[in-house]
Formats: structure tokens, C-alpha cells, sequence
């Protein structure tokens, strides 16, 4: 099968053939149609989180189709249309676990980090870990719902809007622009503050109450925001424009240091600052029910197989909006 692996030095991504993987009894081996280009891909590839394999390939959005079945999967059968997302396998008996916070346990691992994502023909994923998926859905609309969704899902939960408040959000990515659509179909206002005309001009097509750039005061105090944004400098940026009570969820997977904060600015009046870690397999399951009930559709950009390495630049060098979706089959 052809498949793109990182080359274990920083940036460098290679377009290989190699045997396609056996699944083991837990797994199932899927035939991957389209894989969502996600920025955590490039931290994979830049290095920028730490390499937890030598090489490894990367993509963690994945619509297909299951093609075989370990021998102890009993839950998905050959033929079956599954998503696959970044969590990947947790232990299931640390505290964490047994809480319902698999997202924080220790041993977790994830998709095209610890084992060989979905910029490949196939992929060989934990069967209690993938996610149905209708025969009818479209899988280049679908595929950014697995991760750029089910997080900015996780970070609008954790934000605590109140009905009909104001909502900031900082970076207007291919999370950030789902997230916006499910805050207003929630009666939110939405501003977005975020560098890059593309971004701007999805903002205003999309309908937020204001658009401006990512240093920019909002009109109004904030409710809550969330930084998309891996830019800690917009940190203390964010905590100055929210209410007394608000809060700021940071909603990234690495982000650059964080200034030094004013307590009175920043972080008096009862403003909470949050973070969030992954996402548990509920968050998926409900966020995914959510979207295809309110019809929520990311604005993407398809990608052939054998252009990876040019749509990675681009969006190392901010020359995209939305979500891209690489074509796999």
C-alpha cells in the first residue's frame, strides 16, 4: 500500500510503499477513502510535539470502510462505514478511566502518534475505538468532525456559555469554524479574533457578529472564549477581553509560552482558565449525533494522496481557510 511517514528529523514527511498492516485481535483493518488534515499532523511532522515513534504516519480524521476484523471483534463486521479520530486505545483501569476521563490517562495512545494514522490506503485501528458512520454521509464533510469537531465540541463544553452569550474565540481554523457554527445554532454571538485574511473572510461568509484581528478588543466583554490559536501570547489577550465570571478555554495540543499575567487584568473578577486534553469516546459520540442533527457542514478543500507534502506547507505558512481533507481512494 502507499503511505506517508515522517522521516524522524523535523519537517520531513515521504510518500513510501510498504505491506499493509495485519490487525490484531482487537482491531480492525479499514479502507481508508479520506483522512482531515489536522494541525496536530504538523506538530507531528515539525516535531513540535515529542516524537513518540522514530516514524510514523500521520492523520487522525479518517472515513472508510472496514475491510477485516480481528479475531476477538464482535462489534464491527467487514463492510462497515467507521470514523477514526486522534484517541486511539486507553488502559481502561486507572483512576482516570474509571471515571470517565480517558482522556487524561496516562497510557493513552493516538492515531498517527503512538501507531500509523490515516494518510494511507489503509489503517489498522482498536474496533472499540472507531466510530460508525452513515453510508450516506459525505466523507470529505465528515472527516473534519473527527477532530477539529469532537475538540472544539469538548472546548465549547468546558467554556460553560451561557444561553445567548457572547462567545470569543481566537484563530479561525479548521476547529474554530465548526465550533463557531455549533455556538450559534446554540443561540450564541460569536466573535472572531484571528490573523489572516482567508480566516476573516470565512468568519464574515459564515455570519459571526464581529470579525477582527486576533490582537483586536471585541466589541463587548466576552462571556467565554476559546484560543484555538497555538499562541500564548494570546493568552493574557483573551482573559483582558472576557467578563467578570467568564472563562478562557485553551484549546490546543501545544502552544507557545504564555506571558506573564497581571492578576488584577487578567485574572480577578473570578475569569477561569482552562485547558483541554484530548477528548473522551463519549465526547465523540455525542458531538457526532449533534452535528448530523443540526446538518453542520465545515468548509473544505479537497486534497489529492500525492499532494500532502505541498497542503502541509500551506497550512505551515497560514495559506488556508477551513478544514483540509486529503483524498485517499
Amino acid at each position: 500500500m502507499k503511505a506517508w511517514r515522517t522521516t524522524g528529523t523535523a519537517g520531513g514527511l515521504l510518500l513510501t510503499t510498504r505491506p499493509a498492516p495485519e490487525p490484531a485481535a482487537d482491531e480492525v483493518l479499514i479502507g481508508v477513502e479520506v483522512c482531515g488534515i489536522c494541525r496536530t499532523d504538523l506538530h507531528v511532522i515539525d516535531q513540535e510535539i515529542p516524537p513518540h515513534r522514530p516514524t510514523v504516519t500521520p492523520g487522525h480524521q479518517v472515513v472508510g470502510t472496514v475491510t477485516a476484523i480481528g479475531s476477538a471483534v464482535d462489534t464491527v463486521a467487514p463492510g462497515d462505514r467507521v470514523g477514526v479520530a486522534w484517541l486511539r486505545r486507553t488502559c481502561g483501569a486507572c483512576a482516570y478511566c474509571r471515571r470517565g476521563a480517558e482522556n487524561l490517562c496516562e497510557r493513552s495512545e493516538y492515531t498517527g502518534w503512538d501507531a500509523d494514522g490515516g494518510f494511507a490506503e489503509v489503517l489498522a485501528a482498536p474496533a472499540a475505538y472507531v466510530y460508525p458512520i452513515a453510508a450516506g454521509a459525505d466523507a470529505l464533510e465528515t472527516a473534519p468532525l473527527l477532530c477539529a469537531g469532537i475538540i472544539g465540541y469538548r472546548a465549547l463544553t468546558r467554556a460553560q456559555l451561557p444561553p445567548g452569550g457572547t462567545l470569543g474565540i481566537y484563530g479561525f481554523g479548521s476547529s474554530a469554524h465548526v465550533t463557531a457554527q455549533l455556538a450559534m445554532a446554540g443561540g450564541a454571538r460569536v466573535f472572531a479574533m484571528t490573523r489572516g485574511e482567508r480566516n476573516r473572510a470565512l468568519a464574515r461568509e459564515l455570519g459571526l457578529a464581529f470579525v477582527g484581528g486576533e490582537q483586536e478588543a471585541p466589541p463587548e466583554p466576552l462571556d467565554a472564549a476559546i484560543v484555538f490559536a497555538p499562541a500564548g501570547g494570546l493568552v493574557p489577550v483573551a482573559l483582558r477581553a472576557t467578563a467578570g465570571g467568564g472563562t478562557v478555554v485553551l484549546a490546543g495540543i501545544e502552544m507557545s509560552d504564555i506571558p506573564s499575567l497581571g492578576y488584577t487584568e487578567s485574572l480577578f473578577r473570578e475569569r477561569d482558565l482552562r485547558t483541554v486534553t484530548a477528548n473522551t469516546r463519549e465526547d465523540g459520540a455525542r458531538f457526532l449525533a449533534l452535528a448530523a442533527n443540526l446538518q453542520l457542514r465545515p468548509t473544505v478543500t479537497a486534497v489529492p494522496f500525492d499532494g500532502l507534502a505541498g497542503a502541509i506547507d500551506d497550512l505551515r505558512q497560514g495559506r488556508t481557510s477551513g478544514s483540509l481533507v486529503l483524498r485517499v481512494a
